[in-house]
């Protein structure tokens, strides 16, 4: 069942609840890369997630947050919130689940490091105006199923001259085109759109996706925003990685996929959309 109403938007609560409900059945990457709930299941984890990611450092800038206020918005598994807490930043974090909050809280336990953590919404920030110098979300945003009002929250929380580093799906990505390949082509079904896809598809019901241009319009209250599309693993299908696509036919298309041409011709086509924003200074 389509979570779009007929005018396009989502029916928000409903939406939000199922939302829930999926992330708090298994935290991103739970399933696939958390050996344990130790200290060396959580070092694993880390390392598991970088390997697969290695870009997450990069934008993040784990380095420069040190004595800054950074909020990060669903903090998963935890791995990137103990990065920022090691590199010194004051840290707060909210998700939509409560199981992610107990991973971050166990995690940062276990390593001796603090940050305030609480159940929380993206659309609607627990936090006064001009809260924080860096607002950071790693593929969750675009779950939210009002994404436009999350990123004004975003907005609203950062400092004058703030920073904020998001990380939402590009549509036009391979992992749309093979969603696309088995859902609708195979079914008989060739009109299905790519929103269709990846609101019924990809992950959690509602998930979306944007070109750059739509990308853009959700930066529309910031001063200047940076855009960077980067190819996933999950895009040239050379990881397990995915919370709910398993089977025979995926395992013969990671035999067949032509990596090497898709990196040649379609380098931008990658599933990652990596934001950089940043809010005006006060005059």
């Amino acid at each position: 069942m389509s979570h779009l109403s007929e005018g396009g938007q989502p029916e928000n609560d409903a939406l939000k609840s199922d939302v829930r409900d999926f992330w708090n059945r298994a935290s991103c990457g739970e399933e696939l890369l958390l050996p344990s709930t130790d200290r060396e299941g959580y070092l694993a984890q880390t390392r598991a997630r970088y390997e697969l990611e290695p870009y997450i450092p990069g934008f993040a800038k784990f380095k420069d947050a040190r004595g800054l206020r950074v909020l990060e918005i669903g903090v998963g598994l935890g791995a990137d919130h103990q990065s920022f807490a090691e590199a010194g930043a004051e840290m707060t974090g909210v998700d939509l689940t409560p199981r992610a909050i107990e991973h971050t809280r166990r995690r940062l336990e276990l390593f001796g490091l603090k940050s305030q953590l609480a159940c929380g919404d993206a659309e609607k920030l627990p936090f006064a105006d001009a809260s924080f110098d860096v607002v950071y979300s790693w593929g969750v945003l675009h779950h939210s199923p009002n994404t436009p009002q999350a990123f004004r929250e975003v907005h609203r929380v950062l400092k004058p001259g703030g920073t904020a580093r998001i990380m939402i799906y590009s549509k036009y990505s391979l992992i749309g085109l093979m969603l696309w390949i088995r859902y609708g082509l195979l079914r008989l079904r060739p009109w299905t759109s790519l929103t269709e896809i990846y609101d019924k598809y990809l992950e959690s019901p509602g998930t979306k996706a944007y070109t750059v241009a739509g990308a853009r319009q959700l930066c529309a209250p910031f001063a200047s925003a940076s855009i960077e599309t980067v190819m996933t693993h999950g895009d040239l299908l050379t990881s397990e990685a995915g919370q709910r696509h398993r089977g025979l036919a995926l395992s013969i298309a990671r035999v067949v996929w032509p990596r090497w041409l898709f990196k040649i011709v379609a380098p931008k086509s990658g599933l990652f959309m990596l934001i950089e924003c940043h809010k005006a200074a006060s005059k």
